[in-house]
């Protein structure tokens, strides 16, 4: 039986080995995880496999539940009280309006498929939302820090059935380890789960925006020269103990992460994806400079260095950014809404100059909506599971599509009504991975990749 963990939990956990070869501290954005086990996937066995219509993924999680009404799904014509005091612009894609603080991905809205039909039975705790957002997992309101018995990251099962080459990072996480809650346990969702902490993300818990930005675990110790690593690869592979020569056994499998280890601490594509400081200072200003539209920066680098999945999850802890229980309107005209408008635009515009949208998908959501009654603490809105909104762009998704309606106040799905298996399942399917895939936790124990859910294939190209 396993309880919830809290954070010093995690971090204890994931301390499982010292230096590799004494090449440096490869811990996880401080969190003492291997560079290694990070790396420590399972030979792939066959699995159902499926042509990809994308390669990768980054999802920006507005953690703690965006406000659909004043985003995506606006109501102009409900009662005051409800309709909110921003006014809908027009967008690139005709008879579909979005907020007045979304300008510049006013204009994209020709390229993306626009879900206004989303609902799932968590209503109470952000932990237990965000779980089914991410898995499909929806277990009602079991709330809590991750567990070792959670359904794994999207990040994790993509490292396991599609991995990365061995110099390649497979996963990702920026900027925060999410809390629930200010001083809480992280939240489930973002981890490897029952596959091990071998499927957990590389952690970036610094801020891409600070100027001394740097990624010390990727990063050799000064004593330690490429000279010195390279003889070190040759001191592993003159003993013998490669993953080859010990197969399955612990012994082979330590080797083999050790090999994976000193890959990416020698691969100068890698290391170069964190050097943020080599682009021009007009594409960083685009992207905002703050910790996530820099994060979203860091996230297309990394994807053209061949990371297969980067999360940014947009809060330090649940109740931080887009909980907006009071001033809502405040929060998203000052701050919220501008970030995400120039991150969001500038990621997309880059992937389209660079020809990787259509490989490459961008998924915008988070654990709930907010209630189409405003409330009377500073003009709030409050948890609403009942119905909300999401927001895919490229990498196999239709482009120009506005899928499902709510009702005339945003409170229910009125058509096409979606829970969130149904759009990790179709996530999955346009990465190249079938929903009721098999897979095996450490106990060698079935799963299916999703939980439950279906592949909804007319938001598919």
């Amino acid at each position: 039986m396993f309880s919830p963990l809290n954070e010093a939990s995690v971090r204890r956990n994931l301390l499982t080995r010292r230096r590799v070869l004494q090449v440096g501290s490869l811990g996880l954005g401080g969190l003492g995880l291997s560079l290694p086990r990070l790396l420590a996937n399972e030979t792939l066995s066959e699995q159902d496999r499926l042509r990809p219509l994308a390669d990768n993924c980054i999802l920006f999680f507005l953690n703690g539940g965006p406000s659909h009404l004043d985003m995506w799904d606006m109501k102009p014509s409900a009662p005051d009280g409800i309709r909110g005091e921003f006014q809908p612009i027009s967008t690139s894609l005709p008879g579909y309006q979005l907020s007045e603080h979304l300008p510049r991905m006013a204009q994209q809205m020709h390229l993306a498929t626009v879900v206004r039909s989303m609902h799932h039975s968590v209503n109470n705790s952000h932990a237990a939302a965000v779980y089914a957002s991410l898995t499909g997992h929806d277990r009602g309101e079991q709330g809590g820090g991750t567990k070792q018995t959670d359904h794994p990251c999207l990040g994790g099962i993509m490292a396991k059935l599609r991995p990365t080459p061995a110099t390649v990072l497979p996963q990702v996480h920026l900027p925060y380890m999410t809390k629930e809650g200010a001083g809480g346990p992280p939240q489930p969702g973002f981890f490897g789960g029952f596959l091990g902490h071998s499927y957990d993300p590389l952690f970036v818990l610094q801020d891409p925006n600070a100027p001394d930005f740097r990624v010390p675990e990727l990063t050799l110790q000064t004593e330690i020269s490429n000279h010195r690593l390279s003889a070190r690869r040759q001191l592993i592979e003159a003993t013998g103990l490669t993953a080859s020569s010990e197969g399955r056994s612990a012994q082979g499998e330590m080797s083999r992460m050790q090999e994976r280890a000193l890959d990416i601490l020698s691969s100068e594509h890698t290391q170069r994806a964190f050097r943020l400081s080599d682009e021009a200072a007009n594409v960083r200003d685009s992207y905002g400079r703050n910790i996530y539209g820099q994060s979203a920066l860091l996230a297309r680098r990394l994807i053209e260095a061949g990371t297969r999945v980067v999360t940014i999850s947009w809060a330090p802890d649940a109740n931080a950014t887009w909980d907006t229980h009071g001033n809502n309107f405040k929060m998203l005209k000052s701050t919220l809404l501008p970030q995400l408008d120039a991150a969001c635009s500038s990621l997309v515009s880059d992937l389209v100059e660079r020809g990787m949208l259509d490989r490459t998908l961008v998924a915008v959501f988070g654990d709930f909506g907010r209630t189409p009654k405003i409330n009377a603490n500073g003009a709030g809105r409050d948890h609403w599971n009942f119905c909300y909104s999401l927001m895919m762009v490229g990498g196999g998704f239709q482009r120009g599509l506005i899928y499902g309606n709510s009702d005339s106040t945003g409170a229910f799905p009125a058509t096409h009504p979606l829970v969130p298996g149904d759009m990790i399942s179709t996530i999955y399917r346009a990465l190249g991975v079938l929903p009721a895939t098999e897979i095996l936790d450490q106990f060698q124990r079935p799963y299916r990749v999703v939980p439950g859910g279906d592949v909804v294939d007319e938001l598919l190209v």
